[in-house]
């Protein structure tokens, strides 16, 4: 197969990237400086000269507190972005794997969000992730898999396990939310889960599903388990809330997803966020002292 990565500079779009050619398999991955997703000309040129089999689109407008102030932006981006993709693939003959957020829900739900559940965005950010989806779910209904997920970490770029493998170095202590629940997931599972998704799209895997670590946590939970798995103490780590860190946009009290449809695709869903974050850890820190140095 043929494929081309948006966002490639990305956390997410890295991982892809390097997830597929590891599998062998024939990748173009273009970032921002190569491709604006929101140019037709430039959407149409790439789809054009690469002819992929297969679009993976990992290109947002991710910055979730700015969004609030600059919807028109993120929604070209998240919006407008993703439809012209969905368009271009329609035209020549390719298949589409767009990724998602767990903000086009409210939040506020106490049991796993099913993929079919409504939704109800509360924040721009979330607005915006939803208009993308519609779009690729509009056009290209019969050969793309919107592909939602959340609270990711990894190897490369900015993350809360970053952050917080940082701040425990340099602290004593650390106040952490205890009232947001989600699944810590590394990207490199969901990237694995994209190569692994390929052959399927437009055959087994159609419409939505969620790629997002198995069980839950709160950020204070996940802290305590970074610091336990590193051999420091997690009763450095103390509970707050959400209201101790005000931010522009409302965080999600509950962003823990179903994998129900997983099964219709011959895939598993991804394995428990604990085991992952055991083996993904001693690569992060790798990379941070490299970084340091």
């Amino acid at each position: 197969m043929r494929w081309l990565v948006t966002g490639a500079a990305g956390l997410l779009g890295r991982d892809t990237v390097t997830e597929l050619a590891r599998r062998g398999e024939e990748v173009t991955g273009l970032d921002h400086a190569a491709l604006d997703i929101t140019r037709p000309d430039q959407v149409e040129r790439a789809v054009a000269a690469h002819r992929p089999d297969l679009v993976v689109n990992c290109a947002a407008y991710t910055a979730v507190d700015d969004a609030e102030t600059d919807e028109a932006r993120a929604l070209r981006i998240n919006g407008d972005g993703p439809r012209l993709l969905a368009r271009a693939c329609a035209a020549h003959g390719a298949r589409l794997i767009h990724v998602s957020t767990d903000y086009v829900f409210a939040g506020d739900a106490t049991v796993p969000y099913p993929e079919d559940h409504p939704p109800a965005p509360r924040t721009a950010y979330g607005r915006t992730k939803l208009a993308g989806e519609r779009a690729v779910l509009t056009e290209l209904p019969d050969a793309c898999v919107v592909l939602r997920t959340a609270w990711l970490y990894g190897v490369h770029g900015p993350s809360f396990v970053r952050t917080m493998l940082g701040l425990q170095a340099r602290r004593d202590t650390l106040d952490v939310v205890d009232d947001q629940r989600g699944q810590p997931t590394w990207s490199a599972d969901v990237a694995a889960r994209i190569a692994d998704l390929g052959p399927r799209t437009g055959r087994t895997a159609t419409g939505i599903l969620h790629a997002t670590a198995a069980g839950e946590a709160s950020w204070y939970e996940l802290t305590r388990e970074i610091l336990r798995l590193i051999g420091a103490d997690p009763d450095r780590v103390r509970p707050t809330t959400s209201d101790a860190f005000p931010r522009p946009a409302p965080r999600p009290a509950y962003s823990v997803l179903g994998h129900a449809r997983w099964r219709e695709t011959g895939l598993r869903p991804l394995r428990d966020w604990r085991a992952a974050l055991h083996t993904a850890l001693p690569l992060i820190r790798k990379e941070t002292q490299g970084v340091r140095s």
